[in-house]
């Protein structure tokens, strides 16, 4: 059992909120994320998540970079699956509130709906409903919505 707490809220299931990823990591990617030539962005992207495989918003950047379809869909499932290991550490239990108000959980946001997007572009049609559905539930706010136009 996780030593982290729950936050417990009024009006709903419980939510959880990653913890903040380094900082210096942070910028790394914020420095290699703003270089212009989209072939060594990506390079630069990919070297900073080799050092940091953990960083979810490294593999959303990832994701972003990759050719859309297959490729995509390989690092932003990546990114999913990282995220599912984070919020199980910090004591989700399978339902609850995930949401893009908290900046610390943005990086898995973004990567579960990559992964949607990139499902549909495959055929994977079942696969990108249920992630749909399921960024719908962890943020039914909408404010993380946006991510799947």
């Amino acid at each position: 059992m996780s030593d982290k707490p729950v936050h417990l809220t009024t009006s709903g299931p419980p939510e959880t909120i990653l913890p903040e990823f380094d900082s210096r990591a942070i910028r790394e990617l914020e420095l290699a994320s703003s270089t212009s030539d989209p072939v060594s962005r990506r390079e630069k992207i990919l070297s900073v998540v080799a050092k940091h495989p953990t960083m979810l918003a490294g593999w959303a950047g990832v994701g972003d970079t990759s050719t859309p379809g297959i490729e995509a869909y390989m690092a932003y499932r990546v990114g999913y699956h990282r995220g599912l290991d984070a919020l199980r550490a910090n004591s989700w239990r399978g339902s609850g509130y995930v949401r893009w108000r908290n900046a610390s959980n943005r990086g898995f946001l973004r990567c579960l709906a990559g992964l949607a997007k990139h499902a549909r572009l495959i055929g994977e049609t079942s696969e990108a409903v249920r992630c749909e559905q399921f960024l719908i539930q962890l943020d039914p706010s909408g404010d993380a919505s946006h991510l799947l136009k």
